[in-house]
């Protein structure tokens, strides 16, 4: 006869039992995970910062797309952009936030965001930083960019051979050696195939000004250019190109949905590739301090697509040209060039050295216009 203590007992050594086999259970689910199992890794955190929106469609743009293909090919990395930083000491403060954030690689990509690079390295030597553009390196800083000017010759001829006024306008952006540069190519581009072309620029002291930018189109199409080609972030020149039923060669990205009708081609970007193999490198430590500047090989910089209204013939002219570039056999600046009186700057021959193209501050024969200091 079981008596009412022993049942007591009984229960008690149940409920004993089952406490025990909860904990076990328990310790068994839910070890922490420095015990018996890898942490989760931390994603490694990168950031950029572009100089208008990222719907420009230019060129904050293309390098958000870049920025878009580092996050698909390497699910380790965290991104995170600011757009729309001005080229002033607004991009000290935004460059400071993004280190002070962890950011451990920062790309800043914009030309007057070079001083403010250096002076944030140099407080956070641990941050590797690239600049876009620019020539001042350090140990943890970097620049970066490509052989745009191989590119914008190609589309020179395209316009050469396109023209009719012989009349090709330009709308630029700032007087620095990079836009003076992609004049200067495209010209030459220009005048190989037509030499009675001429190249008329006017200025807009703007990167991102669509108002701005149309309006200076619409001056070069009053003075008779019936080809538009620009160094400015968005397809605004294009759209006054198509409304006054004339032609254009966009730049930074494919334009084309924005000017159907009037679009020939244009240079573009493909960022993606670089920004994924000089992260990689950063991340196993290989990554030194250099001027990166990539040709057309590289892929970084490549001609867009042609409109329905590139002859055949053109197409066949610059595919030549192009496969001479991109196997080295040839180069854009390579002489004789005359400048824009007449003189010969670069001997017959003779191919300008990285460090001129770098400080261009003339306009060869052909290019209507002047360089303001």
């Amino acid at each position: 006869m079981v008596t009412m203590q022993g049942k007591r007992k009984t229960g008690l050594l149940l409920l004993v039992a089952l406490l025990v086999l909860a904990i076990l259970i328990a310790g068994c689910g839910g070890q922490k995970p420095t015990e018996n199992q890898p942490a989760k890794a931390e994603k490694v955190k990168v950031a950029f910062i572009y100089v208008g929106p990222v719907g420009d469609a230019g060129w904050s743009y293309a390098h958000d797309q870049g920025r878009k293909q580092l996050e698909k090919d390497m699910p380790n990395i965290e991104t995170t952009f600011v757009e729309s930083v001005p080229e002033g000491a607004d991009a000290e403060r935004v460059l400071t936030e993004l280190a002070m954030k962890g950011n451990k690689i920062i790309f800043a990509t914009s030309f007057g965001y070079m001083d403010y690079v250096q002076k944030v390295a140099q407080k956070f030597p641990d941050v590797t930083f690239l600049h876009c553009s620019g020539f001042k390196t350090a140990n943890n800083v970097g620049t970066y960019f490509g052989r745009m000017y191989q590119a914008r010759y190609l589309s020179g001829i395209a316009a050469g051979k396109q023209t009719k006024s012989n009349t090709i306008g330009y709308v630029a952006a700032f007087p620095i050696p990079e836009v003076v540069r992609g004049i200067n190519a495209f010209t030459l581009g220009v005048q190989a195939v037509n030499p009675d072309a001429k190249v008329k620029v006017v200025w807009t002291n703007t990167w991102y000004n669509p108002a701005t930018e149309k309006d200076a189109a619409k001056s070069l199409l009053d003075t008779g250019a019936d080809v538009i080609t620009m160094h400015q972030d968005t397809p605004a020149p294009m759209q006054a190109a198509e409304e006054k039923g004339k032609f254009a060669v966009s730049y930074n990205t494919d334009m084309r949905n924005f000017a159907p009708k009037a679009i020939l081609t244009g240079p573009v970007w493909n960022w993606g590739p670089y920004y994924v193999k000089t992260v990689k490198s950063v991340l196993d430590k290989t990554w030194k301090s250099e001027q990166y500047w990539g040709p057309m090989s590289d892929n970084i910089v490549d001609l867009g697509p042609y409109g329905p209204m590139v002859a055949e013939d053109t197409k066949t002219m610059i595919a030549k040209k192009k496969d001479e570039i991109v196997k080295g056999q040839w180069d854009v600046f390579t002489g004789p060039i005359k400048d824009q009186q007449g003189n010969v700057k670069v001997q017959a021959n003779q191919k300008m050295a990285d460090k001129e193209m770098l400080e261009f501050n003339w306009f060869v024969q052909g290019v209507e216009g002047t360089i303001s200091k």
